[in-house]
C-alpha cells in the first residue's frame, strides 16, 4: 500500500481529445499544479474563468477548444465541462488520503458565492443563483449552469453552488469561479491523517 508521502508526490492529471461534428477538444487538467493556464478556446469570457478557476485552485489547465459558435457558446461550453470532468474523475484516481470536502465563500466586491463539494462518486448539482442580466458582454449566463452540471456529473463529484447576492453579474460569476478553484483543490488535497478513502463504506 503507498505511502502518505507516495500519494502526494503521485501525479494526479488526466488529458482528453473530443471531436465531435458540434466541436473539437483538446484538454489537459493537473490537480497538483502552479496555477498555470493555457486556454485557446472561442469563447472569451469562459477562458476569463477557466484561467480564474485555475489560478485560484492551484491547478494547470491547458484546453483548445473549437466548436460552432455560429450557432451559439453552448456546445462549446458544455463540451469543455464534459471533459473538464472527466480529466478530473482520471485524476482522482482512487480517492485515497484526500480530504473529500470542502466548503469556500469568495466575494467580489459587492458579490459573495459559495462553492461546496464532496468528491463522492455521486454526481449531483445544486445551483442556486439570480443574476440581474442575462448576457455579460455575448456570453450567454444560461451557460454557467450547463458548465458546472457538465463538471460535476462527468467528475462524479457533489457539488452545490449559491450565489449569495451581488449587483454585478460579472462580479457574481468571478465569485462563483474562484470559489470553484479553491473549494475543489481543498477537497482534493492530500490529508496525511487519512487512511485509505475518506468513507465507512471503504470505497469511493
Amino acid at each position: 500500500m503507498a505511502t502518505n508521502e507516495e500519494k502526494a508526490v503521485a501525479v494526479r492529471q488526466g488529458e482528453i481529445s473530443r471531436v465531435t461534428n458540434e466541436t473539437q477538444i483538446k484538454l489537459s487538467f493537473g490537480l497538483d499544479g502552479s496555477g498555470k493556464s493555457e486556454l485557446e478556446t472561442d469563447v472569451p469570457f469562459l477562458n476569463h474563468m477557466l484561467d480564474l478557476f485555475t489560478k485560484h485552485g492551484q491547478f494547470d489547465l491547458s484546453v483548445e477548444a473549437h466548436g460552432d459558435i455560429e450557432i451559439d457558446d453552448h456546445h462549446t461550453v458544455e463540451d469543455i465541462g464534459i471533459c473538464l470532468g472527466q480529466c478530473l474523475y482520471h485524476a482522482l484516481g482512487d480517492k485515497r488520503g484526500i480530504k473529500r470536502y470542502a466548503s469556500v465563500f469568495i466575494p467580489m466586491d459587492e458579490a459573495l458565492a459559495q462553492v461546496v463539494i464532496d468528491v463522492s462518486n455521486r454526481p449531483h448539482f445544486e445551483y442556486r443563483a439570480e443574476y440581474p442580466s442575462d448576457r455579460v458582454g455575448s456570453f450567454d449566463v444560461q451557460l454557467v449552469h450547463e458548465f458546472l452540471w457538465k463538471l460535476a456529473l462527468e467528475a462524479r463529484i457533489t457539488l452545490h453552488v449559491i450565489v449569495h447576492y451581488g449587483q454585478n453579474t460579472h462580479h457574481m460569476i468571478e465569485a462563483v469561479f474562484k470559489a470553484l478553484g479553491r473549494a475543489l483543490d481543498e477537497a482534493t488535497s492530500i490529508d496525511p491523517r487519512v487512511s485509505g478513502v475518506p468513507s465507512t463504506k471503504g470505497v469511493l
